[in-house]
């Protein structure tokens, strides 16, 4: 009896034995099992990436709106024809081509005596959101201007968000002297 249980004991080792051995050697599954364990940070990764892309890329946007529409005071032309500050918000949002949502841009124009007595205060308030103290001057012939837009862009992935919430401050700024252009008014 003895013996038999020991020629059994033996039998289901070797069996067990072999059946390890196959399934060592068999890889079937192995890369679905890698692929799972990789899969979410590895998508993680790639929505990080391609927002960061889109925030350099609105801020390069924003950046030649307050180029191309400063050009429009520092030559006189937002002047003469009268721009208040919603007609030349109206020539911003015509630069960034649907980028942005408009009605979240905030535009500020200054006119300053000097260039040392430029103050680029923070435009966020103790709490970190944006202040609302924009104001609209776009001063006259051979006067230093400095035009700033601010736009809230949203941030959809979580590891990129700053402490003050699901958005990161893009600022464009453009400080200029106007050129000394005939004022029509």
């Amino acid at each position: 009896m003895l013996q038999l249980l020991r020629k059994s004991r033996l039998k289901w080792r070797s069996s067990a034995m072999r059946t390890a051995r196959r399934l060592s050697r068999k890889q079937d599954g192995t890369a679905a099992v890698e692929f799972g364990l990789v899969a979410a940070p590895f998508i993680l990764l790639m929505f990080a990436i391609m927002e960061t892309a889109f925030v350099f890329f609105a801020g390069q946007s924003l950046e030649t709106a307050v180029s191309d529409t400063g050009r429009l005071i520092m030559t006189g032309q937002a002047q003469n024809q009268g721009f208040d500050e919603a007609a030349f918000k109206n020539a911003v949002c015509e630069q960034t081509q649907g980028l942005f949502d408009c009605g979240s841009i905030k535009v500020d124009v200054k006119k300053y005596a000097t260039f040392d007595a430029i103050n680029f205060a923070s435009p966020l308030d103790a709490n970190g959101n944006l202040q609302n103290n924009q104001t609209y001057q776009p001063g006259g012939p051979s006067e230093i201007v400095v035009v700033r837009l601010y736009y809230q862009w949203p941030i959809y992935v979580a590891m990129l968000q700053n402490m003050a919430g699901n958005s990161r401050l893009l600022i464009a700024t453009s400080a200029f002297r106007n050129e000394p252009y005939a004022a029509t008014n």
